[in-house]
């Protein structure tokens, strides 16, 4: 039983590191779906985000305030609010003066600003590792006292549920509410949603603030399951969000979630049976038998070109 134990661990792993891919891959296929175009920058504002969650905690913690419901939804508004604020900034900046040009161009432009965003941190807050105590202790643990026994924590618990429930709410929101439809109409057909009288630069920044927003959460959640930050993870999250994004089928909501608990597994399986060594080269190469085999992703939809 130690062995199934064991494995069960290392499932439980790949789920949480999978949800975290999957709440950025989100803010990917959201962008993607709407203006084709492909953020890198957006791996940078899920680690901004991060430090956001860590200085707010900290604050709070000097503020005597502990009660860690508090904490939590405190740091939660502060991170969303703040992120958010960058991504509108960053499509403001770096993507609508480029819009309509040579789709070459904005992609230039976002790896300048994720270039740009991890300088910026690098040099505020130097090169350090940045640490949190673990604010949630505790878990359901399986397993004979005498052989390995698999822990689920309550923060693994809750990074899972908030994964699951962003995306109920971002697909009840695209499917469901004015702006969701607005947002459809605008990913279908951009000049013709403008002619309609839909202004699809307030839906595009609308899309960039909610991309930012789920980073957010990735970043405090994260933040406080593994409870270090630096300059660099960014780039590293951003980039296999992405591949997670593209492994589900970009565009996709339920394809980014299910892509990132993919990719997660893979990862975690990789490092407990083979090496942690390879668990990169199975991550991609699992991208590229997919793109091989179903180049639209798992649950992408081929595109149709209008004559």
């Amino acid at each position: 039983m130690g062995d199934f134990y064991y494995f069960l661990q290392q499932f439980i792993n790949g789920i949480t590191l999978g949800s975290a891919y999957a709440l950025i891959a989100i803010g990917y296929t959201m962008v993607y779906g709407i203006i084709g175009m492909i953020n890198f920058a957006h791996g940078e504002i899920y680690m901004i985000s991060t430090y956001v969650a860590f200085i707010a905690i900290t604050c709070l913690a000097m503020l005597g305030i502990e009660y860690l419901p508090v904490v939590f939804l405190i740091a939660l508004l502060t991170t969303v609010l703040i992120s958010s604020t960058f991504g509108y900034a960053l499509e403001r900046v770096a993507y609508r003066p480029l819009r309509g040009g040579n789709r070459l161009i904005p992609l230039i432009s976002a790896i300048g600003m994720s270039i740009f965003l991890q300088n910026y941190v690098l040099l505020g807050q130097s090169s350090r590792d940045v640490a949190l105590p673990q604010m949630v202790s505790g878990g359901i643990t399986m397993g004979d006292d005498d052989a390995f026994q698999a822990t689920l924590s309550y923060m693994q618990m809750i990074i899972l549920v908030v994964t699951l429930i962003s995306m109920a709410l971002l697909s009840w929101f695209i499917s469901r509410s004015r702006t969701g439809r607005a947002c459809r109409a605008v990913s279908a057909d951009m000049k013709m949603a403008s002619l309609l009288g839909i202004d699809t630069n307030k839906i595009i920044a609308i899309t960039f603030i909610i991309g930012a927003a789920l980073a957010a959460v990735a970043g405090l959640l994260l933040g406080m399951h593994y409870g270090v930050a630096n300059p660099f993870i960014g780039f590293i999250a951003g980039l296999k969000a992405f591949t997670a994004a593209v492994l589900g089928g970009i565009g996709s909501i339920p394809g980014a979630v299910l892509g990132g608990l993919i990719l997660g597994v893979a990862e975690s399986m990789t490092a407990a049976y083979i090496s942690s060594e390879y668990r990169n080269v199975v991550a991609f190469a699992l991208l590229v038998l997919i793109l091989l085999f179903r180049p639209t992703g798992i649950l992408g939809k081929p595109e149709v070109e209008k004559i």
